[in-house]
């Protein structure tokens, strides 16, 4: 799916998949290679996550139901994970450097088609 910064009119990614059910919430990006730019994962729902077990960094936002940012971790690295997102409903993990190149802040609005 493609996933938009509509704050900033940034594209955030063209190949995005939705994990909204359990397997591939727990598959999220383990045994899978360095997502290329363009590609992420929308979890929903999502209030926290970890990196346990991964070999390389990811961008992480973290939205609410409407699409809002409520939180941004760049570069999150292997063995590191968020504190737990309370006001969160969707995390959205991107190579890293997305949200550095898109000027992406808490409060921008994220918008996202099938």
């Amino acid at each position: 799916m493609d996933v938009r910064n509509e704050t900033r009119q940034a594209d955030l990614g063209s190949r995005v998949l939705w994990a909204n059910h359990i397997l591939a919430r727990l598959r999220g990006f383990l045994m899978r290679p360095e997502p290329a730019r363009g590609e992420g994962i929308l979890f929903s729902p999502c209030k926290g996550v970890h990196m346990y077990g991964m070999k390389f960094a990811l961008d992480v936002l973290f939205l609410d139901r409407e699409g809002r940012v409520v939180s941004v971790f760049p570069d999150l690295a292997p063995g590191e994970r968020t504190p737990l997102q309370k006001r969160a409903y969707h995390a959205l993990e991107l190579p890293t450097g997305t949200i550095r190149s898109s000027g992406t802040q808490v409060g921008d609005l994220i918008a996202w088609s099938r």
